[in-house]
C-alpha cells in the first residue's frame, strides 16, 4: 500500500502544506492543483503513481491546508504563487520533475516552465489552459469584466465565484456519473476559500488572471523549442474550459497525446479516475521511463 505522507515547509516565511509519495530516488511528479480546490483534488490519484514516482502535491497560498496571509500583507497573483512553488521545489532539492496541471495550476506550472524550460521532463494537462480557444466565454465574461475594471459593478460577478453553488456547479457539470463525485470536495472547498479575509485573496487572483493570456505566446514558443512531450487529458464537456482548449496544444506540440474524456466535467479525476490515470501512467511510462516495470493487466 502506498503511503502519503502530509507535510510543511516553511517557504519565504509562509507555511505551505503538501503530500508527498512514493520512493525519495524516484523520477519527480509535481501536481499543481486549481481553483477553489487544493491538493486534496489528488487524494486518489497519489495512490495511482507513487508506486513509480515521487509525488508532490502542494496547497497553493490561500488553499487548503497551506497558509492565508492577508492579502494586504502577500501580493496574490499569479507570479507569487510561482515564487512560491518554485522556492518550495528547491527546498526539497527538486531540480527535475514532470508537471501536473489544472486550472490555477497552469498559469503556474507554465511560468516555472519558462523560468527554468530544463527543468521540466513531462507535461500533463488536465483542463489546464495555455490557449485562447480554451476558455468558455459565458464562464469568464465576469472574470475579464472584473479584471479591467475592478469595482462595484463587476466585483459580484466574479465574488459569486466563491458560494457554495457555484462550486458545487464546477465539480457537478457536464459529469454522465455525478453520484460519483464526493459532496465533501465541494462542501470542503467552500469552507477553505471562505476562511476569515481569504475572499479578498481570491479576488486579487481573479483580477491577476487577466496575466495569463498575454503570456501564452512565450509558453508556445515553449512548447515549439523544447518539443516537452505533453498529454492533454480533458473533461470533454467542461464549460470552464472547453474541449478546443485541449485540441490547440497540437499547434505548438504536434506529438501531443490529446484525449477527451466524454461524460467528464472539470474535475476529472473525481469522476473518471481509473481512465485518467491509466492514460497517465502510460504516457509517463513513454515519456519519463523508471526502472520499475509497469504491472501486468
Amino acid at each position: 500500500m502506498v503511503e502519503i505522507r502530509h507535510q510543511y515547509a516553511t517557504v519565504r516565511g509562509h507555511r505551505v502544506f503538501y503530500r508527498e509519495a512514493g520512493p525519495a530516488d524516484a523520477p519527480v511528479l509535481v501536481l499543481l492543483h486549481g481553483f477553489p480546490t487544493s491538493s486534496r483534488m489528488f487524494r486518489r490519484l497519489i495512490p495511482e503513481l507513487a508506486d513509480r514516482y515521487r509525488v508532490i502535491a502542494p496547497d497553493h497560498l490561500g488553499f487548503g491546508r497551506s497558509d492565508t496571509p492577508d492579502a494586504a500583507e502577500f501580493p496574490y497573483s499569479f507570479d507569487a504563487l510561482t515564487d512560491i512553488t518554485e522556492a518550495l521545489l528547491a527546498g526539497l532539492g527538486i531540480t527535475r520533475y514532470a508537471l501536473y496541471v489544472q486550472d490555477y495550476g497552469a498559469p503556474i506550472g507554465w511560468r516555472l516552465a519558462l523560468r527554468a524550460p530544463q527543468a521540466i521532463t513531462a507535461v500533463i494537462t488536465q483542463n489546464g489552459n495555455a490557449y485562447e480557444e480554451g476558455f468558455v466565454p459565458e464562464f469568464w465574461a465576469p472574470v475579464w469584466a472584473y479584471a479591467s475594471d475592478p469595482g462595484p459593478a463587476t466585483e459580484p460577478g466574479a465574488r459569486g465565484a466563491l458560494d457554495l453553488e457555484a462550486i458545487r456547479w464546477q465539480y457537478l457539470h457536464g459529469v454522465d456519473r455525478p453520484e460519483l463525485v464526493d459532496p465533501d470536495t465541494w462542501t470542503a472547498d467552500h469552507h477553505d476559500v471562505n476562511r476569515p479575509g481569504n475572499d479578498r485573496a481570491q479576488l486579487a487572483l481573479f483580477r491577476d488572471y487577466a496575466t495569463n493570456p498575454p503570456l501564452y505566446p512565450k509558453v508556445h514558443a515553449y512548447f515549439r523549442e523544447s518539443r516537452v512531450p505533453l498529454l492533454a487529458v480533458w473533461g470533454a464537456e467542461d464549460a470552464i474550459f472547453g474541449p478546443d482548449g485541449a485540441r490547440a496544444f497540437a499547434k505548438d506540440l504536434p506529438e501531443a497525446e490529446i484525449h477527451l474524456v466524454p461524460g467528464g466535467g472539470h474535475f476529472l479525476l473525481e469522476s473518471h479516475l481509473a481512465e485518467t490515470a491509466g492514460r497517465i501512467r502510460a504516457f509517463l511510462a513513454r515519456a519519463v521511463p523508471t526502472d520499475t516495470p509497469l504491472p501486468t493487466p
